[in-house]
């Protein structure tokens, strides 16, 4: 036990090794089971050239962004002191960043390899049985989620390692120690940034495709989805890779990165006697996230059916809780063997108990979330039955009733993290708080493994179309897509929880940092801060749907041109031009998720440094808000119209009547479908980035702007007022009452 003890830190970045390796045979696994026949092949072969085209010019894009960046970080660590005061960061941040920007990318990466060569292979593990296609689906989706959880917990954890050494940290209250944690920070700008235009550029691409199919090929050419003469059909396929797959992969690289890092800055304020010289407040989530990747491992044996007839979300959601229940009993060791009796941070003193109740609050959280979102996104549940209904009298009613489903679907969820808030800052503090957002994420593996699990079934379908296999074969596809839908919106759904918890501890370490006590809106610029902070989900939202909706008409343009002027295409006696559709998609994508991106990355700075860290503060208060309600309305809203068009795929009764493909109220749902598309899968899960990334900015920023915080005191002035009144009783004796005993503390 003395040897874990005194090792223990070196344990944590190989826990993240351990999930590595794992990956790496599970994806030896996929690439080892049967690719199809030729035709499957050379489909599977578009979407994999296409993806890996798109991943290239980003990479392009973000390499010029990511050197400027760094470039700007490094000139800021050489800063040693601002009108006497000590800043505590170096050169070495600008390292820190890169190395997180190329972490975020791989991980990225790995899921879309990994998506590009289970897709195929699902296909043909349909052709045998759905239990087979399961296995091949989800083993390619595992891949990613231990890909990305062992990177995070790799490069945290090494990084760690090697700042303490290179800054000779002797002690967690040093000097030295934060500037290792400040530096450490740069690893998760990096992350988050790289997230960010990701997942933005990711789901302006695969909405452009997939708007652009919908509307040609379903609705005017009345062919299915993903047939072979659409000329946007390979661009949609890609699109599922490089947003859903690639996008989420980064993105939840950064928030796993962004949870892991804040409660560590606010364990790092934290006094404590234990066995880790004092550092077990700060290594106990990354323990705990270590930990998570190895229960995730345990988790996906639990997914597999029996037959045709089994519950594919069944399977998933047993792999899920099982791993959030052993995560759960584990936690409960490892806070009472690292932490000490009882911990205080800014006064508020707790138990290592009460640790372990936050991390049960960030666990039940996070479930409470998956299950709410499933029923508002789930086909046959009541949201999207509702849909469906109204799709019998037209597209207009059909819109109605998504709207009004994605807005009904915040309540619970948003009373949920309240409910969490002041449950873990009841046990803990503002560290419970933190520490509630690491024991959601610790699960990270399981929860990317079920998410990815979805694009892998859609292009599964997709390349089972396109060969023209046999209708069981699509029949197993679409079970599995049909559940993806769901899960994909649940992965959403716990991305935007983990990163509400997430914000917050980064917000409360930005303020500790920043020198300030407290926010207060009462004042007129700290108000407008929250307003401006309030606005910004509306217009990043507003430029990413407007983006696809540019991209879009550029592709439905390129479609109709194609089959107007390509003569054979709807005989199959000629091949569409696939590649001119990846071209728009691609240029698109590159092009629109600039201003985004700017938004999130400038206006934290712009306004730190010109109103201070108090305005900052509402600004970021105000973004975190309607951020996450836009996140869970949007995310859920096309999550559900999604389901309820491919409802009538298998047949919905509305009124006592039968309806299928190609009937009118089938044609409404295409059209909720489509307007739902880049709510979901562009600027809806692009929300947890853009609140979690402006707090990063903050973070960063708050040692520059603190000098703000102390010249921009007001003078204080105290007034004591004590009114006493004096009455004589019947006997004469003078009897005194205090009216008033006030002190008050007034600005001037």
């Amino acid at each position: 036990m003395n040897f874990l003890q005194n090792n223990l830190i070196y344990c944590i970045p190989a826990l993240g090794l351990v999930g590595i390796i794992v990956m790496m045979i599970k994806s030896a696994w996929v690439n080892r089971q049967d690719a199809g026949d030729k035709n499957m092949q050379e489909l599977a072969g578009h979407i994999a050239d296409g993806a890996m085209a798109f991943l290239k010019a980003e990479w392009k894009v973000l390499s010029i962004f990511a050197v400027f960046t760094a470039a700007l970080l490094a000139y800021s660590g050489t800063i040693t002191e601002i009108k006497g005061i000590p800043m505590h960061s170096s050169w070495i941040i600008s390292i820190s960043f890169i190395i997180g920007a190329v972490f975020s990318a791989t991980a990225g990466y790995i899921g879309m390899k990994s998506a590009t060569k289970a897709n195929v292979r699902t296909t043909q593990a349909a052709r045998t049985s759905l239990k087979k296609a399961l296995k091949v689906s989800f083993t390619g989706g595992t891949v990613m989620g231990l890909g990305v959880a062992g990177l995070a917990v790799l490069g945290l954890g090494g990084l760690f390692i090697a700042f303490l050494k290179h800054f000779n940290v002797v002690s967690v209250n040093s000097t030295e120690m934060k500037t290792a944690i400040e530096v450490l920070t740069g690893f998760s700008l990096g992350a988050e940034s790289i997230a960010l235009f990701a997942r933005v550029g990711g789901g302006i691409y695969t909405k452009a495709a997939d708007v652009g199919a919908d509307l040609v090929g379903k609705v005017e050419a009345g062919i299915p989805e993903d047939d072979v003469r659409n000329p946007a059909t390979i661009a949609d396929n890609v699109g599922d890779n490089v947003g859903d797959v690639a996008g989420m992969g980064a993105d939840l690289f950064g928030s796993y990165v962004a949870t892991i890092l804040a409660t560590m800055v606010l364990g790092q304020e934290i006094n404590v006697t234990d066995n880790f010289g004092g550092m077990s407040p700060i290594l106990l989530p990354m323990v705990i996230c270590g930990l998570g990747i190895i229960f995730s491992i345990i988790g996906t044996w639990f997914v597999t059916i029996k037959d045709e007839k089994s519950n594919v979300q069944h399977a998933l959601n047993l792999g899920n809780w099982s791993s959030i229940v052993i995560t759960a009993i584990a936690s409960f060791f490892i806070v009472k063997w690292m932490l000490p009796e009882t911990l205080n941070l800014r006064g508020y003193e707790f138990s290592s108990i009460n640790v372990f109740y936050a991390i049960i609050v960030g666990l039940v959280v996070g479930t409470i979330m998956s299950v709410v979102t499933e029923y508002f996104t789930a086909m046959g549940k009541g949201p999207v039955n509702s849909i469906i209904q109204q799709s019998s009298t037209g597209h207009a009613t059909n819109i109605i009733a998504g709207l009004s489903v994605g807005m009904k679907s915040t309540v619970i969820p948003i009373l949920v993290l309240a409910g969490g808030i002041m449950a873990s800052y009841h046990f803990a503090g503002l560290y419970g708080v933190a520490i509630a957002a690491a024991g959601m994420m610790a699960t990270t593996a399981m929860q990317l493994a079920i998410d990815a699990f979805g694009p892998i079934a859609d292009n599964a379908g997709g390349i089972a179309e396109m060969s023209q296999l046999p209708p069981e074969v699509r029949e197993r596809t679409d079970n599995l897509d049909a559940v993806g839908n769901t899960t994909a919106a649940t992965g959403k759904g716990f991305a935007i929880a983990s990163a509400a918890l997430t914000s917050l501890a980064l917000f409360a370490a930005f303020v500790g940092i920043a020198g300030i006590t407290a926010i207060d809106i009462y004042k007129a610029p700290v108000l407008a801060g929250l307003f401006v902070g309030g606005m910004i989900p509306f217009i990043f939202s507003a430029l990413c749907i407007q983006a696809v909706g540019k991209a879009a008409m550029d592709m439905v343009q390129e479609v109709r041109r194609q089959f107007r002027e390509i003569p054979g295409i709807m005989e199959y006696k000629a091949k569409p031009e696939y590649e001119k559709c990846v071209a728009i998609s691609t240029k698109a994508s590159i092009r629109e998720m600039m201003m985004p991106g700017a938004i999130a990355l400038i206006t934290p700075v712009i306004v730190g440094f010109t109103f201070g860290p108090e305005v900052l503060g509402g600004l970021l208060a105000g973004v975190t808000v309607t951020g996450v309600l836009m996140g869970i309305f949007q995310s859920n809203a096309g999550g559900a119209w999604d389901n309820a068009k491919k409802s009538f795929e298998q047949g919905v009764m509305i009124n006592g009547e039968m309806h299928y493909k190609k009937s009118e109220p089938h044609k409404a749902s295409v059209t909720g479908d489509t307007v739902g598309d880049p709510f979901k899968d562009t600027s809806g899960p692009s929300m947890n980035i853009l609140i979690k990334l402006m707090s990063i900015v903050s973070l960063v920023i708050a040692p520059y702007i603190a000098v703000k915080a102390i010249e921009g005191e007001h003078k204080q002035e105290v007034r004591k007022e004590i009114r006493i009144e004096q009455k004589t009783d019947a006997l004469g004796n003078i009897k005194t009452d205090t009216l008033i005993n006030t002190t008050d503390t007034l600005s001037r």
